[in-house]
């Protein structure tokens, strides 16, 4: 079939019109063939005529009207520029789509209106998706990079492209977005944050407001975007291309400068910007001349405060900040300087302008040499240096070219700075690069930058073109089609006439070079050379313009300022102005340019002190052309994805279409050139099955082979189509040309339309049949049923009557006998109301009677007893008198008594007898003991005969006599075995008091050692006061401190002051350079044209080099106030170092701090201590103390040792206090011998030793204070242990070390005191001893006549000594002993005392409680106290009874294991009986335990199993083992354990235990959050916990189904409502995590279960014509999920539910969470491809759905509210089957009730017809629609629905009917031997 059959009567075309540029018509007769004149009709109705000459003037085709509105222009049918055109038109203006593919491309239109499609849920739903399976979306080609990235290791990369006011900006922004969200890394570094806060500060200083666009990019930008291996962003790159300059200086009318300057004059009025003097932007030059400084909707003082938010977040310091704001407005207020002319050819700047003088302080330069270089220039050639003035023009232009100069270093510094922020300190693997880059551009007048902008066009569409021609021609290669060469356009020649050698660019140059070249000279040898160039053009007027033929358009371009601009020149003389700024920002901008600027047009030597010759700079355009060589060796280096931005009109309307202003630049952007190459080869491409599938309707049955589609394809398509040219079959496709396809829709709607018609006979003479039958039938049934009902009617008559005759006569009855009650009931009622006043009258007044006697009886009482009491307390009162006298002459007497020597020999008999009654006491006590060791035989006797009972009666029959006296032997035996162990006991006792007196002598020697320590202690005090006396006078350590701190903050300040100093100096010596300059011009006599000497330059380089001498910084040095200076010695005197002690000990060397300069060497040396100060001694000291604390530490292990042999009760030392007293008591005994002399002596001593011990605690106080630790200073070794003793001490202990600190600190305070105590008892004892100590001379002459040797001739007064001292020593051990077993006896009486409070509180409770309950729970609570006492007294009973039996079987374990070492004959016999007797006694005892005993339902665990039972029960518990369990089991287990924490009343058990249960569980959860079946296990144990803690918490509330024996299991002691919130939270983040599993593992099921999956047979939804073959990062091993899929994970979601015993309601709670993820994830994918908005597809969901449903139904879950949570994807589905007209728009909105009004209008408007015979959805509808949804009252106007969205989780109580006593612990959970039943 030819291309001109199509050319029929009804044909639609399009036709080019002036206006519309393309205009849709009709054709009212068929082309013959022949030229000849059509008659064609207009849609709107008007007829025209066209010529047509010959075929190839034919106009073009119309596509179907259902391919109209695809999601890609290539798939079209008829690919040509009038379909392109009205496609887009289509799609953006009447179903308001901003973007459509185009192939490769994605065209982006400007909508001008915020749209909300950008947000996190789409991108959420682009995320992962292949990029045709949804629809056009810039995510979805930045998540296609990204996947290709990941995938296939490939590096990629966006390309950007527009006109300004396209929405380049914008489009590149949200690509970054959507990296930044897919690539987000988890470390803190946030780079992805950053990559986005770039955004803004490009934006303030690179972009400005034109008349095609508010935010328009004035530069262009690449940005390179690294991941690492992980995919995750690490860092970013920028480049910047061709900044608009010359946009700081001058704008046109309705446009702005760039947005900073408006930034900062809108926040003028902050504090920070004030010093800058700025104003509104109305007052500045530079910022005023559009007359336009506003932008609608846009406020700049916020864009201020988000740029400075932007600066920070990218690390931008505070100064820096300041520093660029300050240049900004150093630019604005060097704009508004005014220039005069002077004399006609020279110029000044105005004497008063103030502007000048705000630029040149905010630049930090000097005034007088910027008002004199601005206005003239230096020209220097060889020997001689002129300088020239400059015209007002001239300088008018050097004041902007300074300014732009500025303005751009400043830019390129920001984004130097950038790059260091983004920059990735990780290795990078990949990139992803966007290319934000300004699209082809064509004005009235073409300068430099439209040029260079072209130019850059040119090279990215010929990298375009040949991408595109190389994705066409891989395609066929792959499907192994012929196919000839496509030709394509290439525009290398154009780029090498720019480019090339000798090229423009090259000319350019060339020209620049040249000492007066001009823009006109350049221009004629652009004539001379180039004018026989295919692509250049000479215009026909005009002589400074010339024609490039681009491949977009025609340009002309204006040759004026081509030169300028290309130089980019800024005067040599400005640059220095600007590199002497004092500033060091300024400085850095122009640090480098010394070797880069020229000076004008002459290349001149250099006049500078630093001589070196100067090089011309790279011209703008050189610089250009190999930026973007770089860029295009980037860009093809990795796979381009583009994107074509479009802006539609030039008002910035949204969603207004113009076709003139969009054709044009879909020329410029290469999209009609992707269609024509498209066009040219195959573009229409089907699968077979495709193609089958939606043309079988054409094919005859014989001709169909269902098993093999290829092969039927091959067999229907040559019927159909009989040029071959027109198709080709590929491996997997069918390849057609443009129109086949076309034609093959029409073929298919004739077939259809003739099927149509010969159905509709059929069916309407079937219907015309039926309707006459509906008639007859309908006639006759009307003719019986009005007969049937007048005779109901009449029979109905004479029921009525006879009714209302029999109600009137009850009526009347019932009537009468109602009056006659009434009368009687009130005359009853007035009686007795009669009757009641009477009776209650003469009660009050009986009563009132009652209440006077009451009272006069009350009265006279009190008075009565108020006169006793008055009297009884006089009696008392003078009692009270008489007795106290009486009592101080009693005492009176008794004072007097007590100062007699009779009473001091009263008080020592006294003290003898108390001595005899403590002997008496002590032995009646060892009575005492006596009788309770015969006790205690007596009750081993019992237990006993108790055993031997037990014994006979357990082998009552068997020999019981002769066993007997076997068994008493063996028991004699054991007896003598324990005899043997109790004196080995007793060895183990006296060698602990051998221990104890081995003690003694170490605390003896420890003693003398203390001794000696004081003598040097007191020789330390004396020389620690000097040191201290000393240091006083230095101040202290606290000043010393300060000190240093000062020290070190000077030297800081001097090294930035030394570099400060450094940067001056270069400052200087160029201010110097800039002042020669200027003197040698004003010392000129004719002021500028006078010739200078050749060697000016060598003796400027001789006075640099001699102004500064080493003398003039030595005297700069001593005027500083930095480090080290004359007047900080003076104000900060350093305090002596331990390094400088050190140097004067051992003339070592100095401190490193001292080395470093001169003046820290003096300072050093006026540091040094005087030289009365003794070193040795305060080392000496050091070691002293140090010697102090490691005895004090050996004291303290002794200490704590002996309290560990108290706590064992060895019988020695209860105390460290008993220890000092017996230590006591030993001097006293000596001290009894001496005299009163060595008495007294000795109490002075023991002063002296107490104030001796307190100034060793000054002294180490003393030492910590005044030894300094100096970081700068080097120590001694003593100085350096000592402060690291110090600095480990001085450590924050943590809290067990302070609690601990503080128990033994209290503790030495107790014994301290207690020591002082008996001290001073001591010392009043010895001086009383002294008193009436008698000397041995006294005794000689009063006895033996004075003869002194006879007194102790025998000895026998140190035998009377040594004897009373060991009688005293006995009595105070037999003391000792008494205390201590009174002391235990006494801690056992108060424990039992505690014990008996703590009960007696308790009944007190329940008495008071019992006493505010009713009868019943009187009766309930006494029951229940009495069956809680007698369990805890049963459960005592039985552990008693274990103990007993486990006894019993360890003797006759032990007898059987004697029996065996029988050697007689019987032993064999014996042997045997015992091993029989011993298996039938344990047969019988586990019999008895198994079957007889009653089990509590508790488990008993130690402490330290604790972790054990929970790794066995939680950590390591598997969920095949759990569930051949009993259903909850570890929860029912570990209840069980803190029962028996509560039956034990242990807190602290009870809290580990559940705090290490949480622990665990969460632990365990987290480690396999990815296991269904491990968490759904978790979160049934833990619910079933949960469950458990409030069936058995004790509340009535979940009481009311247990059974008596359940609540007998209640916790007593605890109440553990807390740990229920605890565990009921751990529930819901278990839940939680069970969720999000469950929504990972359907969610890529979803879309092809519920979307995609064609359950009914011939119901299709496929397109007319196959996606063309989009790019697809699918990896080949994706796994192919389908409605079967999905419902086998629903089915094992609900298998691994129900095996582990969820809670029903937790069931319904998890599927209708689940089932609302699944309805909103397939919702949103709905909303998001237009291929799924069709009918067929809306029944293929519909039935999809229903299976869901089904499934629900089928598992008795659809009362869980799950089908309801489908409803808005069931009512999108219905939406897409209902009927679409204006009579249905009530009923639609009624039917979409649950869809917000922003997913029904994306519904229809997406809906796209499958075939002819549907309708697309009109626009009035749909505006008919929004207009009835506006009357809703919800305010939800989201697009996609939430996914993260979740219902609110409860656990309705379970509770359990399983009794904690019938659970046992099976072996396979290891826990046995852990845990024991109770």
């Amino acid at each position: 079939m030819t291309a001109t059959e199509l050319y029929t009567k009804g044909a639609r075309i399009w036709l080019p019109d002036p206006e519309l540029v393309w205009r849709g018509a009709e054709l009212l007769q068929d082309y013959k063939g022949e030229p000849c004149t059509l008659r064609v009709q207009y849609e709107e109705a008007e007829e025209s005529e066209i010529q047509v000459k010959d075929k190839t003037s034919l106009p073009h085709l119309r596509n179907p009207e259902i391919l109209i509105g695809e999601n890609d222009l290539t798939s079209l049918s008829y690919l040509n520029e009038p379909e392109v055109l009205y496609n887009l038109k289509v799609r953006f203006a009447e179903r308001n789509i901003i973007y459509t593919y185009c192939g490769i491309v994605l065209v982006a239109i400007n909508p001008y209106e915020q749209l909300d499609i950008y947000n996190n849920d789409i991108i959420q739903a682009y995320s992962g998706q292949d990029m045709g399976a949804m629809d056009p979306h810039i995510y979805a080609v930045a998540e296609e990079a990204y996947k290709r990235m990941s995938r296939f290791e490939q590096n990629q990369s966006i390309i950007v492209s527009g006109e300004s006011g396209a929405g380049k900006t914008v489009s590149a922004k949200f690509a970054m977005r959507y990296f930044a969200m897919v690539g987000g890394s988890q470390a803190e570094t946030q780079v992805e944050k950053k990559v986005l806060a770039s955004n803004p500060i490009m934006e303030a200083i690179g972009n400005a407001k034109t008349t095609r666009n508010d935010n328009s990019s004035r530069f262009g930008k690449y940005i390179e975007i690294s991941f690492n291996r992980s995919n995750e962003i690490v860092g970013a790159h920028m480049r910047t291309y061709l900044l608009e300059k010359s946009r700081v200086v001058y704008q046109t009318k309705d446009e702005r400068n760039y947005h900073v300057f408006y930034q900062l004059c809108a926040s003028a009025a902050l504090p920070e910007l004030k010093k800058f003097s700025l104003m509104g932007a109305d007052k500045f030059f530079y910022t005023s001349q559009g007359k336009n400084i506003s932008i609608d909707g846009v406020d700049d003082a916020e864009d201020y405060q988000s740029l400075k938010d932007a600066m920070k977040l990218l690390g931008f310091q505070e100064k820096d900040i300041a520093m660029i704001f300050q240049i900004f407005a150093g630019i604005l207020h060097f704009g508004n300087v005014k220039i005069n002319a002077k004399d006609g050819e020279s110029s000044e700047m105005a004497p008063k302008d103030p502007s000048i003088g705000v630029a040149c302080r905010l630049f930090g330069v000097d005034e007088s040499q910027m008002r004199t270089w601005i206005c003239n220039k230096k020209i220097t050639t060889v020997g001689e240096t002129l300088t020239k003035p400059l015209t007002k023009a001239q300088a008018m232009f050097a004041q902007d070219a300074l300014s732009k100069f500025i303005y751009s270093k400043l830019f390129d510094w920001i984004v130097t700075q950038i790059n260091k922020a983004l920059h990735s300190q990780t290795k990078t693997h990949r990139f992803i690069g966007v290319l934000d880059i300004y699209g082809f551009e064509t004005f009235q007048k073409n300068s430099f930058e439209q040029f260079c902008i072209n130019y850059a066009n040119e090279k990215l569409q010929q990298i375009f073109n040949m991408h595109v021609f190389k994705l066409e021609q891989e395609e066929y290669v792959k499907e192994a089609i012929e196919w000839s060469f496509i030709d394509y356009y290439d525009n290398q020649p154009c780029i090498d006439l720019i480019e090339a050698k000798l090229g423009i660019l090259d000319l350019l140059d060339e020209e620049c070079k040249v000492p007066n070249g001009s823009d006109s000279n350049w221009c004629q040898k652009l004539y001379g050379k180039h004018m026989k160039h295919s692509h250049f053009q000479k215009p026909k007027i005009g002589m400074d313009t010339f024609i490039i033929n681009h491949f977009a358009d025609q340009v002309t371009y204006t040759s004026a300022g081509f030169l300028d601009k290309n130089r980019d020149a800024v005067s040599e003389e400005h640059v220095n102005i600007m590199k002497a700024s004092e500033f060091e920002l300024v400085g850095e901008l122009f640090v480098d340019l010394t070797e880069d600027t020229g000076k004008g047009r002459v290349q001149a030597l250099q006049t500078g002190p630093r001589g070196s010759s100067k090089q011309m700079k790279k011209t703008v355009g050189s610089q250009f052309r190999e930026s973007l060589t770089l860029l295009m060796e980037t860009l093809n280096s990795t796979s381009p994805h583009y994107i074509r931005c479009i802006k539609p009109n030039d008002l910035k309307a949204s969603f207004v279409f113009e076709p003139k202003r969009a054709v044009e630049q879909l020329r410029a952007c290469g999209v009609l050139e992707t269609i024509r190459i498209s066009a040219a080869g195959f573009p229409s491409r089907w699968t077979y099955p495709e193609f089958f599938q939606r043309y079988r309707v054409l094919a005859l049955s014989r001709d169909i082979n269902r098993k093999d589609f290829k092969k039927s394809c091959t067999v229907v398509l040559p019927k159909l189509i009989q040029d071959v040219d027109k198709y080709r079959f590929g491996k997997t496709k069918i390849f057609f040309r443009a129109g086949q396809v076309a034609y093959l829709e029409k073929l298919r709607a004739d077939k259809l339309r003739a099927c149509g018609i010969m159905i509709q006979k059929h069916v309407r003479g079937w219907q015309m049949k039926n309707k006459y039958k509906r008639l007859r039938t309908a006639a006759l049934g009307v003719q019986r049923y009005g007969r049937g009902k007048l005779a109901r009617r009449y029979a109905q008559y004479l029921r009525e009557t006879r009714a209302a005759t029999t109600i009137q006569k009850h009526w009347r009855g019932y009537k009468t006998r109602r009056t006659f009650h009434s009368v009687q009931h009130a005359v009853v009622k007035i009686q007795a109301a009669v009757r009641g006043f009477f009776g209650r009258r003469a009660f009050q007044k009986r009563l009132y009677e009652y209440k006077t006697r009451v009272i006069q009886s009350r009265v006279r009482t009190f008075l009565a007893r108020k006169q006793f009491q008055k009297v009884l307390y006089g009696i008392v009162k003078v009692q009270g008198h008489f007795r106290r006298r009486k009592a101080k002459e009693e005492l009176r007497l008794l004072k007097i008594e007590a100062r007699s020597m009779e009473n001091i020999k009263n008080v020592n008999k006294g003290l003898e007898n108390k001595i005899i009654q403590l002997q008496q006491q002590l032995d009646s006590r060892k009575k005492e003991n006596q009788d309770v060791v015969e006790k205690q035989n007596s009750a081993i006797k019992a237990l006993e005969a108790e055993k031997d009972r037990l014994l006979i009666s357990s082998t009552e029959g068997q020999k019981a006599s002769n066993r007997l006296a076997e068994l008493e032997n063996e028991l004699r035996q054991l007896r003598a075995e324990l005899e043997r162990e109790r004196g080995e006991k007793q060895d183990l006792v006296s060698e602990k008091e051998i221990l104890r007196q081995k003690y003694e002598q170490d605390v003896g020697v420890l003693k003398a050692e203390n001794s000696s320590m004081k003598e040097e202690l007191d020789a330390a005090n004396r020389k620690l006061q000097e040191q201290m006396k000393i240091s006083a006078t230095t101040g202290g350590n606290e000043k010393w401190e300060e000190q240093r701190r000062m020290l070190i903050a000077e030297m800081e300040s001097e090294r930035q002051h030394h570099q400060r100093l450094v940067k001056e100096h270069n400052r200087l010596l160029q201010r110097f350079e800039n002042m020669q300059g200027e003197m040698q011009m004003l010392t000129s006599p004719t002021k500028g044209h006078k010739r200078t000497p050749s060697d000016i330059s060598q003796l400027s380089m001789e006075s640099v080099a001699s102004s500064v001498s080493p003398d003039q910084k030595e005297e700069e040095e001593k005027d500083d106030q930095g480090y080290g200076t004359e007047k900080k010695k003076r104000q900060a005197p350093t305090p002596p170092t331990a390094a400088a002690m050190e140097k004067q000990m051992k003339e070592a060397k100095p401190s490193p701090l001292a080395t470093d300069s001169i003046p820290e060497k003096e300072d050093a040396e006026k540091t040094l201590p005087p030289a009365d100060i003794d070193v040795a001694l305060i080392l000496k000291l050091q070691r002293l103390v140090k010697s102090l604390e490691k005895e004090r530490d050996t004291i303290r292990k002794k200490f704590e040792a002996l309290e560990e042999q108290a706590k064992e009760g060895t019988g020695f030392g209860d105390s460290a206090f008993k220890s000092l007293k017996q230590m006591l008591t030993d001097q006293n005994s000596l001290l009894l011998g001496s005299n009163a002399y060595e008495s007294l002596k000795m109490q002075e001593l023991e002063n002296e030793n107490d104030k001796l011990k307190r100034e060793v605690a000054k002294l180490m106080e003393s030492i910590a204070k005044t030894t300094n630790f100096n970081k700068g200073a080097k120590s001694t070794p003593a100085g350096k242990e000592f402060l690291a003793r110090k600095l480990s001490m001085r450590r924050k202990p943590d809290k067990q070390e302070e609690e601990a600190a503080k128990t033994f600190h209290d503790q030495f305070e107790a014994m301290t005191d207690e020591l002082e105590r008996r001290r001073e008892e001591c010392l009043q004892l010895r001086s009383l001893l002294a008193e009436r100590s008698i000397s041995t001379h006294a005794v000689a002459k009063q006895s033996y006549g004075g003869q002194d040797e006879m007194v102790n001739e025998d000895n026998e007064l140190t035998m009377a000594y040594k004897s009373q001292r060991d009688i005293i020593r006995l009595l105070e051990q037999q003391l000792q002993k008494t205390e201590k077993e009174l002391k235990s006896r006494t801690s056992e009486y108060e424990a039992e005392l505690q014990d008996l409070r703590r009960e007696n509180d308790k009944q007190n409770k329940l008495i008071q409680h019992s006493l505010s309950l009713t009868s019943e729970a009187k009766i309930e609570a006494t029951m229940q106290h009495e069956i809680t006492r007698l369990t805890s007294e049963n459960l005592d009973l039985r552990e008693k009874v274990d103990q007993q039996e486990e006894q019993i079987r360890k003797l006759k374990k032990m007898l059987k294991v004697y029996a065996k070492r029988l050697k007689e004959g019987e032993a064999a016999e014996i042997q045997a009986e015992l091993e029989k007797e011993e298996t039938k006694s344990v047969e019988n005892v586990a019999h008895i335990r198994h079957r007889e005993r009653n089990y509590m339902g508790m488990l008993e665990y130690k402490k330290e199993e604790e972790t054990p039972v929970v790794k066995a029960l939680i950590l390591e518990l598997k969920p095949k083992v759990a569930t051949c369990l009993l259903p909850g089991l570890p929860a029912y287990l570990l209840f069980m354990c803190v029962r028996h924490t509560d039956f034990i009343n242990d807190d602290e058990k009870v809290r580990s235990f559940l705090t290490s249960t949480i622990n665990g569980i969460k632990k365990v959860v987290k480690k396999h959050h990815d296991d269904v079946e491990r968490v759904t296990l978790w979160l049934a144990n833990t619910c079933r916990f949960l469950h458990t803690l409030k069936q058995y918490s004790g509340e009535k509330q979940f009481q009311t189904e247990n059974t008596p024996r359940q609540n007998e299991h209640c916790l007593r002691n605890f109440d553990l409502s807390e740990y229920r919130q605890v565990f009921s939270d751990l529930a819901v983040w278990i839940y939680q995590t069970l969720i999000k599993n469950m929504e990972a593992t359907i969610q890529p099921s979803i879309v092809p279960a519920v979307l995609e999956h064609e359950a009914i047979a011939g119901l299709t939804g496929s397109k007319p014509s196959g996606l063309r073959g989009r790019s697809s990062s699918r990896a080949e091993d994706t796994p192919e999920y389908s409605l079967d899929s999905l419902m086998k994970s629903m089915n094992l979601f609900l298998r691994v539910l129900t095996q582990h015993a969820v809670d029903p309601e937790l069931i319904k709670q998890i599927f209708r969470q689940v089932y609302y993820f699944l309805g909103a994830s397939a919702l949103n994918n709905l909303l998001l491809r237009k291929d799924m908005c069709n009918w067929s597809k809306g029944m293929q969901i519909r039935y999809n759905l229903s299976h869901m449903e089904q499934w629900l139904r089928d598992n008795k879950l659809q009362e869980s509210g799950a089908g309801s949570s489908l409803e808005p994807i069931i009512q999108a589905s219905q939406l897409l089957q209902a009927r679409k007209t204006d009579s249905d728009v009530d009923s639609v909105c009624d039917m979409c009730s649950k869809l917000t009004v922003p997913q029904i209008v994306k519904i229809l408007n997406l809906y796209t017809p499958v075939d002819e015979f549907e309708e697309r959805v009109p626009i009035s509808f749909i505006r008919k629609i929004q207009q009835k949804l506006k009357e809703r009252e919800s305010t939800d106007t989201s697009l996609l629905m939430d996914l993260k969205f979740s219902y609110s989780v409860t656990f309705p109580f379970n509770p359990s009917s399983i009794a904690l006593e019938t659970i046992e612990v099976p072996e396979q959970l290891n826990i046995a031997k852990l845990v024991v039943r109770c």
